[in-house]
């Protein structure tokens, strides 16, 4: 924070006319000319060494150039010589402030205020000092005071909106935002339309995202280019904080091209480093890397460079370049706050979450209580804390098939790379024409466990116990899986699966075992485009077997609400074909077209809805009409509390037969019972 003094303090009792042999170096101390004041009072002093004005000067013009310490001592000298001597005193007070040492300065100044509780200097000085050590309530009360000795003083003014200043920033620091707002708005008392005053109340109205007050507070900038320019910038960032990035490249553009002349190199970067994000935000990438390109070749890997690099990274599923990028601007800056938290975000990218916590730690050791460190961990703490979920549904289709099933599921993290889950299922169908009637019960084990980043195996073993009339059966269930991301938006899946046909009465009641081999693969692209493959060989027990190809082209329209839609094609071959049991055709074709949209009505309650529609073919028979939707609303409680309401609609074929109607409808619940996860996750250095 900015330090207001009196410059002359320490001549005040000896002020003379300006015939005095002083007044040169007088004059240099009140224009800011220390180092010339001192050459002055040094030469004085070499003629009358005991001149107690030059001596006081001199130490000021030391202390306030390069030598504070060399003042301290000066003045500690004159103490000895002067003891009790207010003007001494005061700027021996001073010196402390000079040399930062705010801490030592503190209780000189208590005892100087004590005994001349009216001296202006000496409590405006202990208004500062209080300042400087962050004690910003007490600071203001004091400054009051020497504002009521020299209530238009303009020194003081300025010290107290620099404390209004830092005390407003203590407060956003401690997540108070609407204290350190009403605290910003006081400064306009003093100085309408202030600079600082107006950057700083716009990024707290981006802080907590009142995105509109942020805009209206940025226009309120404009005295020169320089500051419109800045006003842009800024207004950019609020469109783009309101999710509406189109219209933040339209501002940042514009922006732009307004400081091509300008002479100020920090705010040419600063507009150049907005506009490229923009491109990034609206997923202009060959451009914004090719911009990269020609700024890196004009200035070099600067650190805004280096972050540029790295935010495209994490855009585009590069994350491990953004980790290497942010880890050399922390080479250059070890206090960067980009660099630190970037890093934790392209660490957590890369799948090394542990690295992405001691990451985040050591942002908030640099900055504490940063909101964006803290709700980075807050955010990795709900992912990895026991959670327990439950699922419950009733279905019904027209074959008068149906069931009531619920399905709970214990979620332990023991590690960020391990976990196990434990899983009940029950499920009850029946056939109301045959009254068929059958149950199952599934217990089961799951480990998922990260071999490698990006790699990750999924076992699940569990027992199937079914009953139907006064019969009953046992068989064992497998689900394993190799998850991997091999290339940059690419994943594919390798699985095996071991289960039971339940799907209705007459079906469990076959004791039908499936085993299933699949390979899986997602293509995602920089251009919205993506396809998805699936590939299913299914060997039955009762010596039938199935290959099913499903396929999928989907392109993202919309990225809030997150809008997709594409074409499927299905493909279904069994060996044999036994219709009276299941529906087995020796060929089934589907494609349809399909739309999938996911969005948040407020802050608690969000949405997802889809529908496809096409035509299927059974073997030669006629084509008909597919039509599948799907929708829910889940609602956040609470931040370790959500449930939902679903319901779904089919008639594709299934496993019973074509022309088949099939209705689902179920609710869910999941509750984080422990607030952090069971491992430890802040890691020391």
């Amino acid at each position: 924070m900015k330090v207001i003094f009196l410059i002359l303090l320490c001549i005040t009792s000896f002020l003379v006319q300006s015939q005095s042999p002083l007044q040169e170096g007088f004059s240099h101390l009140e224009n800011g000319r220390f180092e010339e004041a001192a050459i002055f009072f040094n030469s004085f002093l070499e003629k009358e060494p005991t001149n107690k004005t030059a001596r006081l000067c001199y130490g000021r013009a030391i202390g306030l150039s390069s030598s504070p310490e060399k003042a301290t001592a000066l003045f500690s000298e004159l103490l000895v010589q002067y003891p009790g001597d207010f003007e001494v005193r005061i700027n021996y007070c001073e010196s402390f402030l000079w040399a930062k040492e705010y801490a030592k300065a503190k209780p000189l100044y208590k005892e100087l205020v004590a005994e001349y509780p009216t001296n202006f200097g000496a409590v405006l000085g202990y208004a500062n000092t209080l300042s400087n050590l962050k004690e910003y309530e007490s600071a203001l009360l004091w400054v009051e005071k020497a504002l009521e000795i020299e209530p238009t003083n303009p020194g003081a003014k300025v010290s107290r909106k620099f404390m209004q200043l830092g005390y407003a920033n203590a407060f956003i620091g401690n997540q108070q935002y609407e204290e350190g707002i009403n605290t910003l708005k006081h400064i306009f008392i003093d100085f309408k339309e202030d600079r600082d005053a107006i950057l700083n109340l716009a990024n707290a109205y981006l802080i907590t995202k009142q995105v509109s007050l942020a805009k209206k507070t940025y226009k309120r900038l404009k005295n020169t280019k320089n500051d419109s320019i800045v006003a842009l910038n800024g207004i950019a960032l609020a469109e783009h904080i309101g999710e509406n990035d189109k219209q933040a490249l339209v501002i940042s553009t514009q922006a732009l091209e307004t400081a091509t002349d300008i002479e100020d190199i920090d705010l040419k970067k600063q507009t150049v480093d907005r506009y490229v994000q923009a491109l990034i935000w609206n997923r202009k990438f060959i451009t914004a890397k090719n911009k990269i390109a020609q700024l890196e070749n004009k200035y070099g890997s600067e650190n805004w460079i280096l972050a540029l690099k790295a935010t495209l990274g994490l855009y585009t599923g590069a994350a491990k370049k953004s980790v290497a990028n942010y880890n050399a601007i922390l080479k250059k800056d070890s206090i960067s706050f980009d660099g630190n938290l970037g890093l934790a975000n392209a660490l957590f990218a890369a799948d090394k979450v542990l690295p992405a916590y001691s990451a985040a730690y050591k942002t908030l050791q640099i900055f504490e209580k940063q909101k964006d460190a803290t709700g980075f961990i807050k955010k990795l703490d709900l992912l990895y804390s026991p959670s327990i979920s439950q699922v419950a549904a009733y279905t019904f289709d027209n074959g008068n098939n149906t069931a009531f099933f619920t399905n709970t599921t214990v979620d332990l993290p023991l590690s960020t790379k391990f976990r196990t889950t434990l899983s009940y299922f029950y499920r009850t169908t029946e056939n109301t024409v045959t009254d068929n009637k059958a149950t199952a019960n599934v217990l089961s084990l799951g480990i998922r466990y990260t071999l490698f980043p990006k790699v990750v195996l999924n076992s699940v073993l569990g027992i199937n116990n079914s009953k139907f009339d006064v019969d009953s059966y046992t068989q064992p269930l497998v689900d394993l899986k190799l998850e991997l991301q091999p290339f940059k938006m690419q994943s594919m899946s390798l699985g095996y699966q071991r289960e039971v046909q339940n799907f209705n009465a007459e079906l469990i009641e076959r004791e039908i075992i499936l085993n299933n081999y699949a390979l899986t693969y997602n293509l995602g692209t920089n251009v919205n485009l993506g396809w998805y493959s699936q590939l299913i060989y299914t060997a039955q027990s009762d010596g039938n077997s199935r290959n099913l190809l499903f396929t999928s082209l989907y392109y993202s329209l919309f990225r809030k609400p997150a809008l997709k839609i594409g074409l499927n094609y299905q493909y279904v071959a069994f060996e044999n074909q036994v219709p009276t049991i299941y529906f087995s055709p020796e060929v089934y074709r589907a494609g349809e077209f399909f739309a999938d949209i996911r969005g948040a009505i407020n802050n608690k309650v969000n949405y997802t809805g889809s529908f496809a529609t096409g035509i299927q073919r059974v073997e030669q028979d006629e084509t008909t009409p597919i039509f599948r939707a799907e929708a829910s609303l889940l609602t956040q409680f609470s931040a370790r509390l959500n449930g939902s309401i679903y319901g779904k609609y089919s008639n594709i074929a299934s496993a019973t037969a074509a022309g088949f109607e099939f209705t689902e409808i179920g609710l869910t619940l999941k509750w984080l019972f422990l607030p952090k996860p069971l491992f430890k996750t802040k890691i020391s250095d």
